[in-house]
């Protein structure tokens, strides 16, 4: 990740969770066995009276709705963290259910690497529309992107694809009211909101961006195989990943020096579930060091979710 003094903004920082792993399509399902044969001799069959009315089948029991009191746990994140100085916003989406908690209002915040979703989005709606070819090298540098957040790959598909115009585009597709291009062009500065990163991770798993299948599926698959360090040496485990240590994650991390003065600027984003049931968008601004602000950010989660898990 670039470390960069952009200008100064005011900027309230958003914490999205949002969750879930990538589950294989072509996983088998085991659904039961037949019971095993024996030669017992059968009762006689007795044929129902006509007059009697077939019982109506159950109705489908609802999802369980596993978010509630997080919206006290939310809070109580929040005002930890801002004891420490730390202003974090956070987000939580239910896919199966629709049940969205939010612990702000819902401002901008630069979104450092995460955008390199949206390029790796860009670049693969782009090739399975056959207006480019990535190469064998091209898909390393994307599957590097992606999974340990390389800057020099995330660098060269933005000035292949026209910089600002992938955010355009992707913002289109994905209708994010609250996402801008950087100000500046350079990437990093890339504003969105919490809310934006959760609709769009669950515009990507159920294709309304307009992303296919087999494309979200690769970026699925590379978010899960998150490195614990980035290819600059950060560690890249705060917040989702550590904070929901006994989920199942797919994680797309940003982070910087400095934001609106000398705060640290930390994003967590992803999917979590075996069922990529729970989208959650997270992020903060923090006046202390580095490895303070991750640790911040990585309790504001655990208190969200005490046992690690939803």
């Amino acid at each position: 990740m670039h470390l960069r003094l952009p200008k100064s903004t005011t900027t309230r920082m958003a914490v999205v969770c949002v969750a879930a792993l990538l589950v294989s399509s072509c996983e088998a399902q085991v659904w039961g066995s037949p019971p095993a044969t024996q030669n017992t001799p059968q009762a006689p069959v007795v044929t129902p009276q006509a007059s009697l009315p077939a019982l109506p089948e159950a109705p489908p029991e609802p999802p369980t709705a596993t978010l509630d009191g997080l919206d006290v746990r939310m809070r109580q994140a929040t005002a930890d963290a801002a004891k420490s100085g730390a202003d974090i916003e956070a987000v939580v989406l239910d896919r199966d259910t629709g049940q969205l908690v939010s612990n702000g209002s819902n401002q901008p915040f630069p979104i450092a690497s995460v955008v390199k979703l949206f390029i790796a989005d860009d670049l693969l709606l782009q090739e399975s529309e056959g207006k480019t070819t990535l190469s064998p090298a091209d898909r390393k540098s994307l599957e590097v992107m992606l999974r340990s957040s390389d800057d020099s790959a995330a660098q060269m598909f933005w000035d292949r694809s026209g910089q600002n115009a992938i955010i355009a585009r992707v913002k289109a597709r994905y209708g994010l009211a609250g996402t801008t291009a950087p100000y500046n062009g350079h990437w990093d500065v890339t504003q969105s909101t919490a809310a934006d990163l959760v609709r769009y991770y669950d515009m990507l798993l159920n294709g309304t961006g307009g992303l296919p299948p087999a494309q979200a599926n690769v970026i699925m698959t590379n978010l899960a195989q998150s490195t614990p360090t980035g290819t600059d040496g950060y560690p890249q485990r705060f917040g989702i990943p550590e904070g929901l240590y006994a989920e199942v994650v797919a994680v797309k991390q940003g982070w910087f020096c400095c934001w609106s003065g000398a705060n640290q600027l930390h994003v967590s984003t992803g999917v979590i579930g075996p069922d990529r049931r729970y989208v959650m968008a997270l992020s903060s601004l923090d006046p202390v060091s580095a490895a303070a602000a991750r640790e911040t950010m990585t309790q504001a989660v655990k208190t969200m979710f005490p046992g690690g898990k939803i």
